[in-house]
């Protein structure tokens, strides 16, 4: 009977520890296996946050960078399942970063040109756009050339710099360019600026909380589109341009211009 009483209890303690382990085991991989879940890839997206409704820092609630190109990313991301993480930066640093590898995408309302498709790739368009020259209102300019022989600001690296020269060279007037669109619109209110060109939706917050200053719509043989970049041959593109396609049939982006581009 000791015998058979040391046996039963030898066997119950064998089957409890090896219960035991197997149940560890099970933690243990159920536990890797959330965790893996839960991670996500991120992407570090390059940006210019001075570029209001696109990009900005709205500083009277937080120093978070907002706005419409902000929001997209976002929806793309979690359409591709990324994370994305919005880093700040000159615009005409954001191209050579990206380069360099210090960024995945940018999103800073920019526009594909030969120039820049040459060393990046870009998505297919997700906004359409078009360029005014802002002026303060007692110049009463109703055209390019009535600024010959002025200075004409723009942001440096931008089309809306390769536009202002263009017209210069045509029309004589000077253009001098900057890092910031806020620059470009101090520079314009202290005088040494008679006018800038900058986009129609950034233009419109201007003027509506600036009382003395103007603006019309510049004409150009082709529209201005803006859309995500990409270094050369990223496997991004693929699945961006379908997250933007989708996007754009289902309405998203729509209710995104309604949310952003509404001028207070």
């Amino acid at each position: 009977m000791n015998k058979k009483w040391l046996l039963a209890v030898l066997t119950t303690l064998v089957i409890a520890v090896l219960a035991a382990c197997g149940t560890s085991e099970e933690k243990d991989s159920t536990s890797g296996s959330e965790t893996k879940g839960e991670e996500k890839k991120v992407l570090v997206m390059g940006t210019s946050a001075d570029y209001a409704p696109f990009e900005y820092v709205d500083t009277a609630k937080s120093d978070e960078i907002i706005g419409f190109d902000i929001d997209l990313a976002k929806m793309i991301g979690e359409k591709l399942g990324y994370e994305i993480k919005v880093e700040n930066m000159d615009f005409n640093s954001l191209i050579p970063a990206l380069q360099a590898n210090k960024f995945d995408i940018v999103l800073a309302g920019m526009t594909p040109t030969p120039e820049r498709e040459e060393v990046v790739d870009f998505s297919i368009p997700y906004y359409e756009t078009e360029q005014y020259l802002v002026f303060k209102k007692e110049k009463s300019y109703k055209e390019m050339a009535d600024v010959a022989g002025g200075v004409v600001g723009a942001q440096i690296s931008s089309i809306q710099e390769e536009l202002a020269k263009e017209f210069g060279e045509e029309h004589g007037f000077k253009v001098e360019s900057r890092n910031l669109i806020p620059e470009l619109i101090q520079e314009l209110k202290t005088g040494r600026f008679d006018a800038t060109v900058i986009e129609n939706i950034v233009s419109e917050n201007y003027l509506a909380s600036n009382d003395d200053l103007a603006a019309f719509p510049i004409v150009v043989e082709e529209p201005d589109f803006k859309a995500a970049v990409f270094q050369k041959g990223s496997d991004l593109k693929v699945g961006f341009d379908k997250a933007i396609e989708e996007l754009i049939a289902d309405g998203t982006i729509e209710e995104l211009k309604k949310k952003w581009f509404v001028v207070e």
